[in-house]
């Protein structure tokens, strides 16, 4: 915990020295634009290509100033932004990097002061300042402590303010306004949308060649071994034959559950998410581990989107990562049911094939986010986030 605190507040400290830096870069190139804008005045045409590279250049600004906050201060989800916008920003950002800067310089001084003042104790030194003949004054000491720890409070809230400050201007200019916000959701639901049709599409051209090449086959193959028991006139033949059959029937129910599992497995409803997901583990042909940590059932939708993500997962390792063990994970935290399925196969998936990007299809049907991460020479980690609220 301490050290957790410890990172956190050096963190919190190179974001606001950073942004000191990144002031006095956002100063000198208002100063330059202000300079680079006079010729305008001589020439109006030239106006649209000035202000044009003065706010392009302004974005540059923006972006480095983005990624500072995102990585220093936690402060995610700004943009998309106009280039205009970013000019806003950056017109208004220097002087509370100023202001940070302000504030290191006041840590510093006090920090070589108490330093001082630690080493002429320490070896001896006389602190003449608050010194009354050649002893040390109770008041003289609290008149110098006092102004000390004000000075530390004064540090200490000027570094959590300067980033609550950045963050509040940054979500002003450079977050997506309210109509933005509904234009991408809108967008995002027509493509959840046109990847669900696509994917109920798939999922018929599969059901029917499992059926066209297993049942069918099976049921044909069963057809012909009852019609060759009828033809046959020796008893002993044609009890082989059915018991041919039989087992052709039995291979061909087999088949029939097994697509019928692939499209819904109907006991999900009667056992839950977490005994059909073992039963599918058991099945696999590859050993499987299952960690299920879900305080209550999820609803029917998640709990649907969460097992055909981890039945792909697994038949997909299991054909082609040529991986010796696969995990299972399923955790829920602030309303958000997280599933990981990972294997230490080889890696190298591709996102956009059929499979995953039929999953990923079904995971943003259900308003949740899917992400494939697989290295060449693995492992390959397979997320999906359902909302579950």
């Amino acid at each position: 915990m301490r050290n957790r605190v410890v990172v956190r507040t050096g963190t919190a400290l190179t974001g606001v020295v950073l942004g000191a830096l990144l002031a006095g870069v956002e100063l000198g190139f208002l100063l330059v634009s202000g300079l680079g804008l006079i010729p305008v005045v001589a020439v109006p045409r030239s106006r649209p290509h000035v202000v044009g590279f003065v706010h392009r250049c302004a974005r540059q600004l923006a972006v480095l100033e983005q990624r500072r906050l995102s990585r220093f201060h936690q402060i995610r989800d700004l943009g998309p932004y106009s280039d205009r916008a970013a000019f806003q920003y950056v017109a208004r950002r220097w002087p509370i990097g100023l202001l940070g800067g302000f504030v290191l310089l006041l840590l510093l001084l006090g920090v070589v002061v108490a330093i001082s003042m630690i080493t002429a104790w320490l070896f001896g030194g006389h602190w003449s300042f608050i010194e009354e003949q050649g002893e040390v004054s109770i008041a003289s000491l609290m008149a110098v402590a006092l102004p000390g720890l004000l000075l530390l409070y004064l540090n200490v809230m000027g570094i959590i303010g300067v980033p609550v400050l950045d963050a509040r201007l940054a979500q002003r200019y450079l977050a997506p306004s309210t109509e933005e916000l509904l234009a991408r959701r809108v967008s995002e639901l027509t493509l959840s949308r046109a990847e669900v049709v696509e994917v109920v599409n798939d999922e018929r051209r599969r059901i029917e060649r499992d059926l066209h090449d297993g049942v069918q086959q099976r049921l044909v193959a069963l057809g012909l071994l009852l019609s060759r028991a009828r033809r046959t006139e020796d008893p002993a033949r044609a009890a082989e034959l059915v018991r041919q059959a039989h087992e052709a029937s039995e291979q061909a129910l087999d088949d029939l559950r097994e697509v019928a599992w692939r499209v819904y497995p109907t006991v999900l409803d009667q056992l839950g998410l977490r005994d059909v997901i073992a039963v599918l583990a058991e099945r696999s042909s590859i050993p499987v581990s299952l960690y299920y940590d879900l305080p209550d059932r999820p609803p029917v939708t998640v709990e649907t989107v969460a097992y055909f993500v981890i039945s792909e997962a697994v038949t997909n390792a299991a054909k082609h990562s040529g991986a010796d063990k696969i995990a299972i994970s399923m955790t829920q935290t602030a309303g958000r049911v997280t599933v990981l399925v990972t294997d230490d196969g080889r890696g190298g998936a591709d996102p956009a094939g059929r499979g995953l990007s039929g999953l990923a299809g079904r995971v943003a049907a259900g308003d949740g986010q899917f992400t494939v991460d697989s290295p060449v020479g693995g492992p390959t980690i397979v997320k999906a986030e359902l909302p579950c609220g």
